[in-house]
């Protein structure tokens, strides 16, 4: 843990800390713009996140400091629940209301409000859940050989980009307003990680015959973070850490001898005659008190543990 203390003529940073933060990301700020206002709140520079969020949207950013930088692909692949407004009646180029309005597919406000009562709800986001392909859009740091594509998009260029498959666990209609002018639905979303929910937007808009994009975008969850459990930026501190343990207490464990420690640390393996694990699992190797080690993987051939990511 860190420790900052600050006079009228001087600061003092003492170094080492580690740990998770769980920031309630404010809109109209990059994700980037969260790492570098928590590093200067922190005085350390060894700070990264574990999923964009775009500007427009807000919610939970996982926020990694210190030794926890090394853990971030451990929580980067986790599942995200969002809440979002999808307003009904035309389409953008980015896919939110930061975008232009694009010239086709407009409707008639009155096209629209009479389109969103008459159509079956629950049979069109059921088309939507389970396992589906879904496109990148443009407007996404997703890169196609080696280029952003919101680079290429903000040059007015449009790529072809391959449909990747997507898993919307949970999607349902939270409330709706079906209105002139403003016609919308707010659902609440699940789904695997890489899930664009702007590109869920306008598809649930193509399904039900209109143009869509999205309003509002808030993350509640990342994984087993919550919105509940995440401070603001303004408030964030060293004392908001929370213990990096928790980055892969999904992991199963093996806990080293105390002789062991120093060892792992060094990258030597360790052997586990138990045979409790199985070829190519990861495994949190911990101290006696329960401080994480490293991260190893179990080799049947030789009954070993293999650190892979030592945290000394």
């Amino acid at each position: 843990m860190v420790v900052i203390i600050r006079t009228a003529l001087y600061q003092i940073r003492i170094e080492n800390v580690d740990g998770l933060l769980i920031i309630d990301k404010p809109a109209g700020i990059t994700s980037h713009d969260v790492v570098s206002r928590v590093r200067r709140a922190l005085g350390t520079k060894r700070v990264g996140h574990t999923g964009t969020l775009d500007p427009f949207a807000t919610g939970v950013m996982v926020v990694v400091v210190g030794k926890a930088t090394r853990l971030a692909q451990f929580l980067d692949k986790d599942e995200k629940e969002y809440e979002a407004v999808v307003q009904f009646g035309f389409e953008t180029d980015t896919g939110d209301n930061t975008g232009r309005r694009k010239a086709e597919g407009g409707r008639r406000n009155e096209e629209v409000v009479e389109g969103l009562c008459s159509a079956n709800w629950d049979l069109v986001l059921t088309k939507f859940r389970g396992d589906i392909m879904q496109t990148p859009p443009m407007y996404s740091a997703k890169k196609v050989e080696g280029k952003k594509l919101y680079e290429l998009a903000r040059k007015g260029q449009e790529i072809e980009r391959r449909p990747v498959p997507v898993t919307i666990r949970e999607l349902e209609l939270l409330d709706s307003e079906f209105r002139i002018p403003n016609s919308a639905l707010r659902i609440r979303v699940a789904c695997s990680a890489g899930t664009y929910i702007r590109t869920l937007a306008e598809d649930i808009g193509r399904e039900a015959g209109l143009g869509a994009h999205l309003t509002e975008l808030r993350r509640t969850r990342a994984g087993r973070f919550t919105i509940d459990q995440s401070v603001t930026l303004d408030e964030v501190s060293s004392e908001d850490l929370r213990p990096i343990e928790l980055a892969v207490e999904h992991l199963p464990e093996f806990v080293l001898r105390e002789d062991r420690v120093s060892k792992t640390l060094n990258g030597m393996s360790t052997r586990d005659l138990s045979g409790t694990f199985v070829e190519g699992r990861q495994i949190r190797m911990t101290a006696p008190d329960g401080t994480l080690v490293a991260i190893g993987v179990y080799e049947d051939a030789e009954k070993v543990i293999q650190p892979k990511v030592v945290l000394g």
